[in-house]
């Protein structure tokens, strides 16, 4: 029990180690203050360039990948499923950085590959075609984090690990309130734009 829980807030520290501060910050630029003001890859992307924006991916979604990774090694998937919550939370809300952290896209991606592998790949295929016909990466986004509690049911999820599947999609969709009502208004811009 002692070692669940050490492993939950281990997991959501993990997620507050902010990959974007850093990239961004080697060539003097804070992605709160720049761009979308967004601490993720995206906008690491936007106002650094492509191969920061590849880095911050890789880094947010090992994040995830690492916190479901250990949780399901030690204590099954259901706990496997609570550590990639926890570390998607702190992604988004860390305490280290007043709770001002990114969207959970990435980190939630890397715990998704883990623990609903199949589900993972359609809603990254899904996420793709979406981006590149759009151009608006958070209308990809948005997406695949409505869908993925529904893929991961389907391929064999457990009622309470879709559960929590679900409220981790709700936190993701949720951070994307801005996106949502720039989309609905019209006004949100491309990914290359932006």
């Amino acid at each position: 029990m002692y070692m669940d829980v050490l492993l939950v807030v281990g997991s959501y520290f993990l997620g507050t180690f902010p990959s974007a501060h850093i990239v961004a910050g080697r060539v003097g630029l804070d992605p709160t203050k720049r761009g979308s003001g967004n601490p993720g890859a995206a906008n690491v992307y936007r106002i650094v360039g492509q191969k920061s924006g590849v880095a911050v991916f890789f880094a947010d979604f090992l994040k995830g990948l690492v916190a479901a990774s250990v949780g399901y090694a030690v204590g099954g998937k259901f706990l496997g499923v609570i550590c990639w919550v926890a570390a998607t939370l702190g992604h988004v809300a860390p305490l280290t950085r007043r709770l001002r952290g990114g969207k959970g896209v990435a980190t939630a991606g890397g715990g998704a590959a883990v623990l609903f592998p199949a589900a993972a790949a359609i809603c990254f295929g899904v996420f793709v075609v979406i981006a590149k016909t759009t151009r608006k990466a958070s209308l990809g986004s948005i997406t695949i984090a409505s869908v993925l509690p529904i893929l991961a049911f389907i391929f064999g999820a457990s009622t309470r690990e879709t559960i929590f599947t679900a409220g981790l999609s709700v936190l993701i969709v949720a951070r994307h309130y801005q996106n949502i009502h720039r989309l609905l208004s019209g006004t949100e811009s491309s990914f290359q734009s932006e």
